[in-house]
């Protein structure tokens, strides 16, 4: 590495120090106890600008560091030529490209990481550990137990979010039916649609009853952080007992509890359209 190179990458190390002082600062102004998912990211993202940074200087720069051809001095004028620029290379100034050209490599790899759906649904969840939630019009398409006699189909756009809620969560499937038929249709769209397969619901978990009233004494049993729900009754009698329920409608109804939340559909709630 020529004396150029090498007072160009004494520069550049001052900038990013200079720079990475100031990231650092934000970053670690951040409690030990509120670290989540996005301050390991920044942290693993300043590991990568480093060793990014790092084969920048390594690699070549292109015709910016060509040395010129050497040529005999045609005049005194050009030795006072060679003479200034010399002077003006070894005082360490550098051209507006290459400050330019380090600044961009640190803003890349500091831009917020977009966070999982995973992520987003523990966030949206407040941490719950527990969530119960009724099948008809928040699951599967049919909205009335009457439907379920014919036919029961999981709706498709839920099925990456339920997925996720299983992971992390103890959760509970809960209906009214009116047949032992009705049931059956029941597992066997759930199943078909791969909803048991990740490990976090298993059909014991999946609950039916006979009336409304049963599914609010299951709810009340189980004490579950969230209740998902679309009838607008059973969200306002639990709204007393639950601490966060979630009221599954496609008006937005008028909120009548401060740990009551609206949505036109369950995936909607987490952003997934």
């Amino acid at each position: 590495m020529g004396d150029n190179s090498k007072k160009e990458l004494v520069q550049l190390i001052k900038r990013f120090g200079a720079y990475l002082s100031l990231k650092m600062s934000n970053l670690f102004s951040i409690s030990l106890n509120n670290l989540d998912s996005r301050s390991v990211g920044a942290v693993a993202g300043l590991a990568i600008a480093i060793l990014f940074t790092w084969r920048l200087l390594r690699s070549p720069s292109g015709p910016q560091r060509r040395q010129p051809k050497r040529q005999a001095p045609t005049s005194s004028s050009s030795g006072v030529s060679n003479h200034s620029n010399t002077n003006l290379t070894s005082s360490g100034v550098c051209s507006p490209s290459e400050d330019s050209r380090a600044q961009n490599v640190i803003d890349e790899f500091f831009q917020p990481v977009k966070p999982t759906l995973g992520q987003i649904v523990r966030q949206k969840l407040s941490e719950g550990r527990k969530v119960t939630c009724r099948l008809l019009g928040v699951i599967l398409e049919e909205t009335s137990p009457e439907e379920l006699q014919k036919q029961a189909t999981v709706r498709s756009s839920v099925l990456e979010v339920l997925l996720e809620i299983t992971k992390f969560c103890d959760l509970y499937l809960m209906e009214r039916v009116l047949d032992d038929e009705s049931e059956k249709k029941v597992l066997l769209a759930l199943e078909d649609a791969g909803v048991f397969t990740s490990g976090g619901l298993v059909k014991d978990k999946v609950l039916f009853c006979g009336t409304e009233n049963g599914r609010t004494s299951f709810v009340r049993q189980l004490e579950p952080d969230w209740h998902i729900d679309s009838n607008p009754d059973i969200v306002y009698q639990l709204a007393r007992f639950i601490k966060y329920q979630l009221h599954i409608s496609p008006i937005k109804p008028e909120r009548t509890a401060a740990n009551v939340f609206s949505s036109p559909a369950l995936e909607q709630f987490f952003g997934c359209v």
